[in-house]
């Protein structure tokens, strides 16, 4: 493997983290997409979800290509997306970029947030907090600018040191992620990632920095057998705090007054591949399942099961092909409907 750049890990280093999240910035997510087995949406819904409804100014940290970006956005609320990388910001830009209450883009540093004290009501963080060393002086930064009780959500890779799945896990983190990182413009930052995961752990020191903070913990849930994690946490309450939100005026641009512009959803593109790819693997392994059903009722072929057992085999290629059969046609169905709006 390739020598990991010792700066990568070093304090406040967010000049190298910038460049590295440049270098991949082209197929970051796509290959997230299949790192997370397909599921990274799904979290990231759990995410949103967790956002009070009435927040009216949310600051998406470390928000990299926007992908946690669509589900923040609503009218009346200021989404301010804040990241280290340009090249992570203008993927973000193409898909979200426009005016209404399109979210915002900010190209900062996490340790030194242009915003002024207590003006944010939510925060959300997904796949960043391992990133951002020392953790403690990162959560202070987001203590500042957060209003008293506001909600902190962070979504987080994890590694588990014990259970029954952590040393599959570990390999996965050790030498699947950066063979499939080969596929980006700079597999070192794969090999990073993995590493970064191994390093966080389950997020012990993390919530332990947090609390020291000032943070109260609402709930935390666990995903994919642990290998993600969803922290929800109230902020410091004891601190003064102005009674007007500071909400930004919107920009109406070319749309006409009353009318909210619609963008792209993001990762639409890949989104469409992604379930292509599980409509035609699907399909496959349906037609050879087939196949294989075929043969068992083939009386030139003298296969040895009699009985239950032959019983048994019939019903479970059969449930097979069903089940795969319908996933196939649900993902291509799904592929062909989503169509990029305008």
């Amino acid at each position: 493997m390739t020598p990991e750049p010792p700066d990568r890990f070093d304090p406040n280093a967010t000049d190298a983290m910038a460049r590295m999240f440049d270098g991949v910035s082209p197929r970051y997510r796509l290959l997230n997409r299949i790192l997370s087995m397909g599921q990274d949406t799904a979290w990231r819904k759990t995410m949103w979800e967790a956002v009070p409804a009435d927040a009216r100014v949310v600051l998406d940290l470390c928000t990299g290509d926007g992908s946690s970006l669509p589900g923040l956005r609503r009218p009346g609320r200021l989404v301010v997306g804040l990241d280290a990388s340009f090249g992570m910001l203008e993927q973000a830009e193409s898909d979200h970029g426009g005016g209404g209450w399109a979210p915002r883009l900010v190209c900062g540093d996490a340790f030194r947030l242009p915003i002024r004290d207590a003006a944010v009501d939510a925060v959300t963080i997904a796949f960043g907090i391992r990133n951002l060393r020392p953790q403690p002086d990162a959560l202070a930064e987001l203590a500042r600018v957060m209003r008293p009780g506001a909600t902190l959500i962070v979504l987080e890779a994890t590694a588990p040191p014990t259970g029954t799945f952590a040393p599959l896990h570990r390999c996965y983190l050790t030498y699947v992620v950066p063979l499939l990182g080969r596929l980006s413009p700079d597999p070192t930052a794969y090999e990073y990632l993995g590493k970064s995961v191994l390093e966080f752990g389950a997020g012990t020191a993390f919530t332990a920095a947090a609390e020291q903070r000032g943070f109260t913990w609402r709930f935390t849930r666990p995903f994919l057998l642990g290998a993600t994690r969803l922290w929800v946490a109230r902020a410091p309450d004891n601190r003064w705090h102005g009674s007007e939100p500071d909400v930004q005026t919107a920009r109406l641009g070319d749309s006409a007054r009353g009318e909210m512009p619609t963008q792209t959803p993001a990762g639409a593109t890949e989104q469409r591949i992604w379930d292509g790819v599980q409509a035609a693997l699907s399909i496959a392994l349906a037609v050879a399942l087939a196949v294989a059903l075929r043969m068992v009722f083939n009386p030139a072929l003298d296969i040895p099961l009699r009985g239950p057992n032959r019983g048994l085999l019939i019903v479970l290629t059969a449930g097979g092909i069903a089940v795969f059969g319908t996933r196939g046609l649900w993902f291509l169905m799904r592929a062909l409907r989503s169509r990029p709006r305008v």
